[in-house]
């Protein structure tokens, strides 16, 4: 095999495993439930909470929460302080433990107990654009009806555009240095 060919191989291998995660968009089924994208865990990390809750709870194990967004969203935030049409979101929630192997102190994750979603998609949503979805441990999840609570406390206290960019560290800064923060910071 030539160099030429195989400089060409390589490119086709490194497309192939990219492309998917560089143009990810929001994908519905026929009855408009949103498709969980599969390698959601290789798109752009933004930040990790434990035990953040909107309500106190007494007793409860604290959960861990992994925010996700796909690539091509995070770029325009950067370079722009705001979110794309097209956004996506994801919201892993998960258990907490100490108890394993040589941990003698602190949690670490452990199963996954659920995955949410929020969607920016003004052709599917009026209004703000903004909608989210529930889908448990499921790969479609079903759009939560606009009476739910975090329609209105996103909207009330997102700090960019609906979204609660006030705890991720790398675009809090972005969003003060662009401009664009409003809401709770």
């Amino acid at each position: 095999m030539s160099q030429l060919t195989a400089r060409v191989l390589f490119a086709a291998s490194i497309l192939a495993c990219l492309l998917p995660c560089l143009i990810a968009q929001p994908r519905y089924t026929a009855d408009s439930q949103l498709v969980l994208p599969s390698d959601y865990r290789e798109w752009i990390f933004l930040s990790s909470g434990l035990g953040m809750t909107y309500a106190l709870e007494d007793n409860q194990t604290p959960t861990f929460t992994n925010v996700f967004v796909n690539p091509t969203a995070y770029r325009s935030f950067v370079s722009t302080g705001k979110w794309p049409d097209k956004t996506m979101l994801v919201l892993e929630i998960r258990a907490s433990t100490s108890q394993g192997s040589i941990n003698r102190g602190g949690a670490y994750q452990a199963d996954v107990l659920a995955v949410e979603g929020e969607v920016k998609d003004s052709g599917r949503f009026p209004g703000n654009s903004w909608a989210f979805f529930s889908f448990g441990k499921g790969s479609t999840g079903k759009i939560l009806p606009h009476t739910e609570d975090c329609y209105s406390c996103h909207a009330e206290h997102g700090a960019v555009d609906n979204t609660f960019v006030q705890f991720y560290p790398v675009l809090l800064g972005i969003a003060k240095q662009k401009g664009t923060l409003t809401g709770d910071r």
